[in-house]
């Protein structure tokens, strides 16, 4: 048993806005030849937040709206958390706040507020915004917008595995990027719901390993600081409720190291045209470390993001 539901899943596919729907998915040639195995790619990359939390915020929203919620609300985010909510509510009239390190990526703290969410900076990481989040919550009756904890931004996420349940052959396996877990649980439930052969791995860096650590423990462990060039899935601590539905939904979880991630950007930039942030090369990676695991198979990857800055990317990209 898991708090995710197949049925809001699909009720979830109604309700959010379309620009972000029915993504590209389609295998590439070129990037299938240089890892021997079929690749499938889920670009979530062409959208107006050039990633794929505005499903999970479209969700949140969309029901808060129909049962006469809060018309504001706040988040803690790296980035790309706090876009989404930002474009979302300001299409759907919500005021929007979001927390985040003073430390975050500078580009996404500026498209947050490109978008119109007051941001709000704090000293720490993640988990310090997230404390100022929570106050914020208190001291002013918006409401709480908590990445993979929000069972909406994880059924939200999970629209992607309805789409790649479309496709007309089966997958052998998935890569999903995982940093709190929305994706891996929500996209996990949809795609085995449709296809129970294909297995759900997840893929976090090295260098935050949290909620990799406690699947492989089964229980709440703490990692330690990230320090991963993987900002969009550098948590600290795991949310457990999201732990236990990762037990139920995901077949494996696997780490890789930092020159994976780099490589994997690269590759996919030279073989197929797209620029991608760290944190939706995860798949590609590891793929480039297991390639005996996944020779010959026909394997899905989610390309989740692309908030990179163009000084960071040209220099990991080697240009």
């Amino acid at each position: 048993m898991t708090r995710l539901s197949l049925s809001r899943i699909e009720e979830s596919y109604r309700i959010i806005d379309q620009v972000f729907l029915n993504t590209p998915q389609y295998s590439c040639p070129h990037l299938s030849n240089a890892l021997g195995c079929r690749v499938i790619l889920k670009v979530e990359t062409l959208n107006p937040i050039r990633c794929f939390k505005g499903r999970g915020t479209e969700t949140v929203l969309a029901r808060l709206g129909a049962n006469d919620g809060p018309k504001s609300v706040v988040c803690a985010s790296a980035g790309n958390l706090g876009q989404a909510l930002a474009y979302c509510g300001k299409k759907r009239g919500f005021e929007v706040t979001v927390a985040a390190s003073a430390a975050a990526n500078p580009l996404k703290i500026q498209r947050m507020k490109a978008l119109g969410a007051t941001v709000i900076l704090v000293e720490g990481q993640i988990e310090e915004a997230l404390e100022a989040a929570i106050a914020h919550s208190r001291e002013t009756g918006a409401f709480l917008v908590e990445d993979s904890k929000n069972i909406d931004t994880c059924e939200g996420a999970g629209t992607i595995g309805l789409e790649l349940a479309k496709l007309p052959f089966i997958f052998d396996s998935i890569l999903i990027s995982l940093g709190a877990g929305a994706m891996a649980t929500g996209i996990g439930l949809a795609l085995k719901s449709y296809s129970p052969r294909t297995k759900v791995l997840s893929v976090q860096p090295q260098n935050a390993p949290a909620l990799t650590r406690s699947y492989f423990a089964g229980e709440v462990v703490d990692s330690g600081p990230p320090r991963t060039i993987a900002d969009g899935v550098a948590g600290r601590y795991t949310i457990p409720e999201v732990l236990a539905d990762m037990l139920e939904i995901v077949d494996d979880a696997l780490l890789v190291e930092e020159k994976s991630i780099v490589e994997a950007m690269r590759l996919l930039y030279k073989c197929c045209g797209l620029v991608v942030e760290p944190a939706a090369a995860l798949g590609v990676a590891s793929i480039l470390e297991n390639p005996n695991r996944f020779r010959g198979q026909t394997v899905a990857t989610v390309l989740c993001g692309s908030n990179v800055a163009p000084e960071d990317f040209a220099k990991w990209a080697g240009f």
